[in-house]
């Protein structure tokens, strides 16, 4: 009768240490087997060398049992991966039941566990399964791929970051420098003009001390000369010194005890406070010191109602260091070495049209400011909401109230992008933009004319920016610096 058992099992094949597949087996003297490093092991820990079952001693060095090594290579051969055995039944995993979602072998299917359940083979339910984990990996990398761009513009961002403050600090330092340098100059101006009044002061005193010393000299001596005669004799006084002391207009008659000699006109002569009045003016000095200093300051100091976004302007455009004015990179014209660049990177919030906005949006009240447009024969200049579209090449977006010239008519341009001539207006040489947010109304004005060139009048649901744009300029569009007026006098 045919036995049903298998051949091999793996007890027959298992090292009584390690209790696993033999490894490297040697045949110890009592006819036992069990893995090289494993007997050195227990040997080892055992501190004699005995036979892990039976106890008995063996050699130091047994020798490799060839032919069970031989037998392990074929059984692993001949099982397979573990992995690929049913822990239940020792059968190749070839099936995948559907309904539990797990691998089967051919007894499993027959088994109780299993009944009426769906089974598909191993190598089409991992085709099924492959094929989404693929979907999910190929999205994995798609989100991988956009985590690295990502990354990548962080890293970007970092470098510019770095660029920009560097040079930020630039311009700081050197604007600072300008004003320290101002009050360096402006210090040794006062010390200077103080230096002056006081030695010119010094000096007419000195004079004038020099002249009361001459005086208080021929003093002295007529003082001398009349002590003297007052030591002489009555007679000899009345004889030699009487004419001396008499005035010429004096009557002989008179009565010389009220008469008046020349020692009383040369002291009456000398005033006491001749030299008071040369002192210094203290608070023509320090009277509103700072106050006369700041004021002074405003001669180099400009104040611009509007000032440009470097981070929205297109990488062609090149913004002075003050950020009042705009050129083409390509321009050239004799300040160019005057407007330093600062470093550029594409943002979602930069133009990819010759564009830049103003810094500053407006949800209210009455602005103005005017521009400097020159000879320049392609330019546009407006006002515009924070949401117009800024990635759409060489084209002026849409959404702005403008006015423009180009190079030929002066026009202006409708939020909906309709151009208007104006063939009637002639070009300015300055832009006065007046933008009223309470009553929706965008003003285009020549100052030097006095005119009104277009107005829109357009309700704004958003914040309003100024908005410029120049192409082949033949020199860069300015914004007007504003006058500042301090109101003096006590205010109630």
């Amino acid at each position: 009768m045919a036995s049903n058992k298998r051949p091999f099992s793996d007890e027959d094949f298992t090292c009584p240490v390690c209790c696993d597949v033999f490894k490297e087996p040697v045949l110890l003297s009592c006819g036992h087997s069990a893995c090289d490093r494993c007997v050195h092991r227990y040997w080892d820990i055992k501190g004699c060398r005995e036979c892990p079952l039976c106890r008995k001693r063996s050699a130091r060095n047994p020798t490799v049992n060839l032919a069970l090594k031989n037998l392990c290579q074929t059984f692993l051969e001949l099982r397979g991966d573990p992995e690929t055995l049913c822990d239940l039944h020792g059968e190749k995993l070839k099936l995948f039941c559907v309904n539990d979602r797990q691998v089967a072998c051919l007894v499993c299917r027959n088994s109780s566990k299993h009944l009426q359940h769906r089974f598909i083979p191993v190598d089409e339910a991992a085709s099924q399964f492959k094929h989404a984990a693929t979907r999910g990996l190929n999205k994995l990398n798609l989100k991988t791929k956009s985590l690295e761009e990502v990354h990548f513009h962080c890293h970007q961002n970092v470098d510019h970051i770095k660029q920009q403050a560097e040079y930020i600090t630039n311009q700081i330092n050197e604007k600072i420098q300008e004003l320290v340098q101002f009050l360096i100059e402006e210090n040794a101006a006062m010390l200077k003009k103080l230096e002056e009044e006081m030695q010119e002061k010094l000096q007419t005193l000195e004079n004038k001390m020099k002249n009361v010393r001459q005086r208080i000299k021929a003093t002295s001596s007529i003082v001398r000369v009349i002590k003297k005669d007052l030591q002489a004799e009555d007679v000899i006084f009345l004889k030699h010194n009487l004419k001396k002391y008499l005035p010429k207009t004096q009557n002989r008659n008179s009565n010389p005890s009220v008469t008046s000699g020349k020692a009383p006109n040369v002291a009456n002569k000398l005033d006491p406070k001749m030299a008071s009045k040369e002192v210094l003016d203290v608070a023509k000095y320090l009277g509103n010191l700072q106050f006369r200093v700041w004021n002074k300051m405003q001669t180099t100091i400009k104040y611009t109602p509007v000032v440009l976004d470097p981070n929205t302007a297109h990488s062609q455009l090149v913004l002075s260091s003050d950020l009042t004015s705009m050129r083409d990179i390509d321009d050239d014209y004799e300040d160019k070495a005057d407007m330093p660049r600062p470093p550029v990177l594409d943002t979602p919030e930069q133009f990819r049209s010759l564009c830049v906005l103003g810094s500053e949006g407006f949800s209210s009240g009455l602005h103005c400011w005017d521009i400097e447009v020159g000879n320049n024969t392609f330019w546009m200049l407006g006002v515009t909401t924070e949401t117009v579209p800024r990635k759409e090449p060489n084209v002026y977006p849409k959404g702005t109230c403008s006015i423009g010239y180009d190079g030929e008519n002066l026009c202006v341009r409708s939020p909906l992008g309709v151009y208007t001539p104006l063939p009637l207006a002639a070009k300015p040489k300055v832009v006065r933009i007046r933008l009223d947010m309470d009553f929706g109304e965008v003003w285009f004005l020549d100052p030097a004319s006095n005119t009104v060139l277009h107005m829109f009048s357009h309700h704004f649901t958003e914040k309003v920016f100024p908005i410029f744009h120049s192409m082949c300029s033949l020199s860069p569009l300015k914004i007007m610096p504003l006058r500042c007026y301090v109101l003096l006098g006590n205010i109630p």
